[in-house]
């Protein structure tokens, strides 16, 4: 059985526990905390010393949550139909890294006096996203889900609970949310007790 090692949070391993239950796709998580456990057990066993770390049933192990997403879309078959699809997912899913990034700093570094104006900022950034979703009417690659409309969406959710209403001005981008939130294997994640009791980010901030 596939195993995922991260901390109690929903962090960077949310969007991965989403697609692997949206796609029935059965899995162990373990917790890597406390850090005294993290740091003695985890740590020195990881290729890059992070998590989250997924090890697949035939023992293969990657780290690093962008590389083990795009693996899950490699073999799931969630990665397109050709390389031009594939280079969109790659484009659409380094413009999600570019906002969570900024959004993981801001959280971890500067969330008094960053929040306002990181909030203040959103509209540009969610602009490309509206442009690129508007003509799709579905996913961003029409019909079919892919590993990063997992991405995008846990993006959202974010950014949702951090400044409730954002999505709003922008239908695409609002409608692509709630069409992913309305997947039954989604919302067979969200109901879980895991997923309820487990807050944003590890400092409590969201």
């Amino acid at each position: 059985m596939p195993t995922l090692v991260y901390f109690p949070v929903r962090g960077r391993a949310e969007a991965m526990r989403t697609l692997l239950t949206d796609q029935n796709i059965t899995y162990e998580e373990v917790n890597a905390g406390p850090r005294e456990n993290w740091v003695e057990n985890w740590k020195p066993k990881m290729q890059f010393g992070q998590c989250p770390c997924y090890t697949d049933d035939d023992g293969f192990q990657l780290v690093q949550s962008n590389a083990i997403l795009a693996y899950l879309g490699r073999k799931y078959d969630l990665y397109g139909s050709d390389i031009k699809q594939a280079s969109i997912l790659d484009m659409m899913n380094s413009a999600v890294e570019d906002i969570r990034g900024a959004y993981v700093r801001m959280i971890y570094q500067n969330y008094e006096a960053g929040k306002e104006p990181f909030i203040k900022e959103l509209p540009e950034k969610l602009q490309p996203f509206e442009n690129l979703l508007k003509p799709t009417k579905g996913y961003i690659l029409g019909e079919k889900i892919s590993w990063v409309d997992y991405n995008l969406f846990d993006l959202l959710d974010i950014l949702n609970i951090l400044s409730p209403g954002c999505l709003d001005a922008f239908p695409a981008v609002k409608a692509f949310y709630e069409r992913v939130l309305a997947r039954p294997g989604v919302q067979k994640r969200r109901q879980t007790d895991h997923f309820k009791n487990m807050p944003v980010n590890g400092n409590g901030k969201q």
